[in-house]
């Protein structure tokens, strides 16, 4: 009884620490604290300890891949030359660019999951604020962390947690399509029409028609190859059901050589501005909940849940879907997808319950600022700006930009 206090106290405030980041101390330092706290003090094994940090090694893999291509875009000068054309095309229409980047984050979303929106499009977006000489950039940056979630279930690899919920067996592509298509598409409309009316005002402002296209080098231009080839690679190993890690990482690591042969740029220099952070905030976290595991907790939720879809499967549908996503902004989405899916192999829930907590699982992150690893690598994104964006604030958009779609979304489960 007293190990399973201690293990839940130093988790608890390890996962706080994570959210609440005190004193401004970086997320990842909170995680490796608590991490290491459980395995100094024997609560779980140093050979358990490595085994959870190798079950993340895909996630390692896939984060390095994405943070390559997106440094390399980002010192080449890429996501200048987008901003640019973006903003040309808005016309001087703030609402106009508005949708224009909705639009593009869902296409990288569903294609090079929500992780790569806030790693690849967060620049993109800061560059083109920049370009367009937006007073107010925000509502425009917070696009990139919503819709990072509310489009992360069209397909498999849009959401890393989505492999991970269907650890057992993951459903083909056709398959999934007919699962979650309608979903996607009520997820990802209502999230627009939520966050434009909360955002109506800030977007009355002007910005600039005088805009300038930069040229775009050869650097710039094997970037953007580099990313169209990471999309084409990740839609093939879902459909063949490979682990998207490596071949991500690969795809980064062959642009960035392609790139120092073609232009000269040092590889460090690339190297050095990766956001190395996040992957110690990963490993972490993955000790952090296989010292869980040893609470007896999972399986508890197991029997109650198993005992709730005897009793009347709608409401445990509902119920599912809602506490997930606000158990998600409790310990951020990566531990609760894998709590998830220890409990769902336990159960064995019908699909529509599996269904409804994947939803709350990439859905209900909206809510805080750090429910998703998504929204963790966003809010680094934009310190490296020197933008900062106040957890109040945030939570006041969340509370409807997740709340609603997270609704309509779950009924339309019964279309």
């Amino acid at each position: 009884m007293t190990t399973i206090f201690f293990i839940l106290f130093i988790s608890f405030l390890a996962i706080a620490g994570v959210i609440i980041r005190p004193f401004k101390i970086p997320e990842y330092v909170w995680a490796c604290t608590g991490a290491s706290f459980l395995l100094l003090f024997g609560l779980i094994s140093f050979s358990s300890g490595i085994a959870a940090v190798a079950k993340g090694t895909d996630v390692y893999f896939f984060l390095l891949g994405m943070m390559l291509l997106a440094e390399a875009a980002r010192i080449e000068g890429l996501f200048d030359w987008l901003a640019a054309h973006a903003t040309k095309l808005a016309q001087g229409s703030a609402i106009k660019l508005f949708f224009l980047i909705y639009l593009v984050g869902t296409i990288v979303t569903i294609f090079l999951s929500n992780d790569a929106t806030a790693v690849v499009l967060t620049p993109d977006v800061i560059a083109a604020m920049n370009t367009s000489q937006v007073k107010n950039p925000m509502p425009y940056l917070f696009i990139c962390v919503f819709i990072a979630n509310a489009a992360s279930f069209v397909l498999p690899i849009s959401n890393p947690a989505n492999l991970v919920i269907y650890v057992e067996r993951l459903p083909s592509l056709i398959e999934w399509l007919s699962h979650f298509i309608i979903p996607s598409l009520v997820s990802i409309i209502v999230t627009f029409i939520i966050l434009f009316f909360l955002q109506r005002k800030q977007l009355r402002q002007s910005i600039s028609i005088n805009i300038a296209i930069p040229s775009l080098s050869k650097g710039g231009i094997t970037a953007m190859v580099g990313i169209v080839l990471s999309a084409t690679i990740l839609i093939s190993c879902s459909a063949m059901g490979i682990a998207l890690g490596l071949p991500t990482f690969l795809a980064g690591l062959v642009t960035m050589i392609i790139i120092y042969f073609g232009t000269g740029r040092n590889p460090v220099e690339i190297v050095k501005g990766l956001t190395w952070q996040v992957i110690p905030l990963v490993a972490g976290l993955f000790i952090i909940v296989k010292a869980l595991a040893k609470t007896g907790l999972m399986q508890s939720a197991a029997v109650l849940l198993m005992h709730f879809v005897q009793k009347d499967i709608i409401a445990t549908t509902w119920g599912s879907g809602f506490l997930t996503a606000f158990v998600c902004n409790l310990i951020n989405n990566l531990p609760a997808g894998l709590t998830a899916a220890d409990i769902m192999t336990v159960a064995n829930p019908p699909e529509i319950v599996r269904k409804a907590i994947l939803i709350g699982i990439d859905l209900g992150p909206n809510l805080s600022p750090t429910g998703s690893l998504a929204s963790i690598l966003w809010l680094l994104a934009l310190r490296r700006e020197n933008l900062n964006v106040n957890g109040w604030e945030f939570l006041k958009l969340g509370i409807f930009v997740m709340l609603v779609p997270l609704i309509f979304t779950i009924a339309s489960l019964y279309v």
